[in-house]
């Protein structure tokens, strides 16, 4: 008797893929949006330098935190309502929506006319930013092959050095060329406004949010986009009955969910303070402690771009070792260099020990995006990678307020030092992360320490 073949889902035909061209426009497309917002991040580090070099705008050392610090409070504001905003009505629509938000608010910065005006300018910006991130992996993760998803989810964070590198590049060259260089530096950060056009209309809405819609004609005209890119002959998927419902905040806490979002949470938040205490205070640390304006900038600059090597290390790893092993070890990384970095004593001690920070830090980011929209299935997966990273800008927010009494009781040295822990803190959260590595987006996500209390829990099940 002939056996009839089971009918192929949508999600299944773009697993069963090869990495196509339609896959690289995505990426890069996506790409450049998170560049754009890495790069308009990374100048508040080289505008702080610049405003405590300049007597006329009298900064003091707490005014200068909330400058590092107010954009990341919009950021877990912008990250959590993106998230929801994103299962409720896209992923691309608001992609581009947070674009305009930080790209026309970046401009108006450059016309700030006091510390106050440049904080609210600032908190809009973040507002916008926070929302961005979590929305665009959400949206790459859920296109790419399963077994190539996390490599690709890590080249598009890779991305983020590129804005970063950008960011320095700008700030080395634009802001000390004279005392307005910082506000051409927040106009050249205005371009997420343009940029914004070519996302609403050039990149696809992703296939599994469509079906949770209902929308299945541009569901399926989707992935026939995607198959003939790769030359493969489309086939019939099985009928759908579509949901009008999101999956609510109390999923995240569900029985079956709670271990593995708590764990999230806690490496976000712990490579959130970490990473922005650091590299927001760098160019004014370096500054501080006697370097030059201009050599504090190219310092930085040359310490930026190791991240470009860790994403790549990151990348490889990610679907050899998968993706908690990789962040860990990224992780434990991260801290061996923020302890190097506490204990350097010279010019070359600074860059090197520096440029080790940046490689590891960045590769555990690359990880850290990859797990994230995996720990939760379509109708929760953009509000869950939006609340883990909304939680984690709470860190941001309280990192660069940190600094400065840290500086106060032991100087760069305890300061780096207390990095470090928060790394290693991290390192330990890892346990508690799904591994999905080469298997379906919408797995049941688990993880080995998750399963020993609850293996047969539906993911979205009542509370407990």
């Amino acid at each position: 008797m002939t056996r009839t073949a089971a009918p192929v889902t949508r999600a299944e035909r773009l697993d069963r893929l090869p990495f196509t061209r339609e896959h690289g426009r995505l990426v890069v497309g996506s790409g450049l949006g998170w560049a754009l917002d890495a790069m308009d991040v990374g100048l508040i580090s080289f505008v702080m330098a610049a405003l405590l070099a300049q007597e006329e705008w009298g900064i003091t050392p707490g005014e200068l935190s909330w400058i590092g610090s107010i954009g990341f409070v919009g950021m877990a504001l912008g990250a959590t309502l993106g998230g929801l905003l994103a299962d409720r009505f896209g992923r691309r629509q608001v992609f581009a929506v947070t674009l305009l938000i930080f790209g026309v608010a970046t401009g108006a910065a450059a016309l700030a006319w006091s510390v106050g005006a440049l904080l609210v300018f600032r908190f809009l910006i973040g507002l916008g930013l926070g929302a961005e991130l979590p929305v665009a992996s959400t949206l790459v993760s859920e296109y790419a092959p399963a077994k190539v998803r996390g490599r690709v989810v890590v080249l598009l964070e890779a991305f983020w050095a590129v804005g970063w590198t950008l960011a320095a590049v700008i700030g080395y060259l634009v802001v000390p060329g004279s005392d307005d260089g910082w506000r051409w530096a927040f106009a050249l950060g205005a371009a997420p406004a343009v940029y914004a056009v070519v996302v609403r209309w050039g990149l696809p809405e992703s296939v599994r949010f469509l079906e949770l819609r209902g929308r299945v004609d541009e569901a399926e005209a989707a992935v026939r986009r995607f198959e003939a890119a790769a030359g493969v002959t489309p086939v019939d998927s099985p009928p759908l009955r579509p949901s009008t419902e999101s999956a609510g905040w109390s999923a995240l806490w569900a029985r079956g969910s709670r271990l593995r979002t708590a764990s999230l949470w806690a490496v976000w938040f712990c490579i959130n303070f970490s990473y922005y205490g650091a590299f927001i205070w760098l160019p004014s640390l370096l500054f501080s402690s006697g370097f030059t304006l201009v050599k504090s900038f190219g310092y930085t600059l040359v310490i930026t771009l190791a991240q470009l090597p860790g994403y790549a290390v990151a990348a490889f790893l990610i679907e050899r070792w998968g993706r908690r092993p990789t962040l860990a070890v990224f992780l434990v990384g991260s801290a061996a260099g923020a302890g190097m970095f506490a204990a350097a004593d010279g010019d070359t001690a600074v860059l090197i020990t520096g440029m080790v920070l940046s490689f590891f830090n960045l590769g555990a980011w690359g990880a850290l995006y990859a797990v994230t929209p995996e720990a939760y299935q379509t109708a929760l997966r953009a509000s869950g990678a939006g609340a883990a990273a909304g939680f984690g800008r709470l860190a941001s927010i309280a990192a660069p307020l940190c600094v400065p009494p840290l500086l106060d009781a032991g100087g760069s040295g305890l300061v780096f030092g207390v990095f470090a822990a928060f790394f290693v803190v991290g390192a330990l959260a890892t346990w508690g992360l799904p591994e999905l590595r080469g298997q379906t987006l919408d797995a049941e996500p688990g993880s080995g320490s998750e399963d020993l209390f609850s293996r047969s829990a539906p993911v979205h099940s009542d509370p407990a």
